[in-house]
């Protein structure tokens, strides 16, 4: 009986753990695969020695050389994530993000952005949204968004992916190159081909770099190209680290064209330290809900049912079928250990009953 019930503790046990499997597998992990509601703020640095670029102080248009540092910045908007409806409300979230790049030598600003987006919970991709914006710094202007441009989806695959370009307005396909470690992680190398693009600047703009780097010239376009390299880990889709060879031509109607941009830019050793730390730490979280956890739990759950079952199964030992045995002290036992052996028998026989008479 005390087995029987142990049995069913171990089995109730073991259903219970493959519930618990089945539940980190198909609720907890997919519900963690995504970008939390409370994500901190993140910042990127990149540098480009050696750059040549072009600078703007107090209207005056010049083309200098030295090295630039951009500081990407990215944080959630809670507010107009708050406000999101329809299919937006629950899958995706309201990203405020900015870059600034500065010269280091003198920390003067060379260019700078902010914008407003809404992007997939689940993909990093961006999110149809009417409400995202883009403020280059003249002023702030409607913007569709479209593909990856912080980070590339949870469980990334070794296939393409559009990366959206803020100078060209649109997407274009990163192609998969080949894996490689990264501070000690696997990661999947992407690259984006810009080539020969044109950059749209506000009018005011281009006529001043136009009038004082091209005199004579009435109209002009900037040519653009950009080899952009980003490192993924696979798992959570962060970038670990990012290389941007860019390239601007201002190109006047009178055949002249001037470089007002020769960089490369690259992630500093911290950023990609510290990128690769976060996604260390993400990805043991993830593998240990939607993997490890369920993996374990499952076996522990099946090892635990099978045991219960065999223990309820096993019968109870009985005592063997037929006529017990005779005690040897019993009184018919003890009378027939009393009896003489057939010799003594025979003997007894012969000599029992009356006497001969002599003759």
């Amino acid at each position: 009986m005390k087995s029987r019930v142990i049995g069913t503790v171990l089995f109730g046990l073991g259903v219970l753990a493959l519930v618990f499997a089945g539940g980190l597998a198909f609720i907890v992990a997919p519900a963690v695969s995504q970008l939390p509601y409370d994500m901190e703020m993140t910042q990127s640095v990149a540098e480009a020695p050696g750059a040549r670029f072009l600078q703007i102080t107090n209207g005056k248009a010049t083309v200098e050389s030295g090295t630039l540092r951009s500081t990407v910045t990215v944080q959630p908007d809670a507010a107009e994530t708050a406000k999101l409806t329809g299919d937006l409300d629950g899958s995706a979230l309201v990203w405020l993000a900015g870059q600034q790049v500065m010269r280091t030598d003198t920390n003067e600003l060379i260019s700078a952005y902010s914008t407003s987006l809404a992007v997939d919970r689940k993909t990093g991709a961006a999110a149809d949204w009417d409400g995202a914006w883009l403020d280059t710094g003249s002023d702030r202007q409607p913007v569709e968004y479209t593909g990856h441009m912080y980070k590339f989806p949870f469980g990334t695959e070794k296939e393409s992916y559009d990366i959206f370009d803020r100078d060209i307005l649109s997407a274009q396909p990163a192609k998969f190159v080949q894996t490689e470690q990264i501070e000690g992680l696997e990661t999947y190398q992407f690259t984006q081909e810009i080539q020969n693009a044109t950059q749209e600047l506000p009018a005011d703009r281009l006529q001043v770099i136009l009038g004082q780097l091209i005199p004579g010239a009435t109209s002009g376009q900037v040519s653009y190209s950009n080899t952009r390299t980003v490192w993924v880990e696979p798992t959570t889709g962060q970038f670990l680290r990012v290389q941007e060879e860019q390239k601007k031509t201002l190109v006047g109607d009178n055949g002249t064209s001037v470089d007002i941009l020769d960089a490369t830019f690259v992630y500093t050793e911290d950023t990609t330290q510290r990128a690769a730390e976060a996604a260390a730490d993400n990805r043991q979280k993830l593998n240990l809900v939607g993997l490890w956890g369920p993996l374990l739990l499952g076996l522990l759950g099946l090892i635990l049912a099978i045991v219960g079952v065999v223990m309820i199964a096993r019968r109870p030992a009985t005592a063997d079928a037929g006529v017990p045995a005779q005690r040897s002290d019993s009184p018919r036992h003890a009378a027939q250990n009393d009896e003489p052996a057939d010799e003594d028998r025979t003997e007894a026989i012969a000599g029992t009953g009356p006497e001969k008479s002599d003759k």
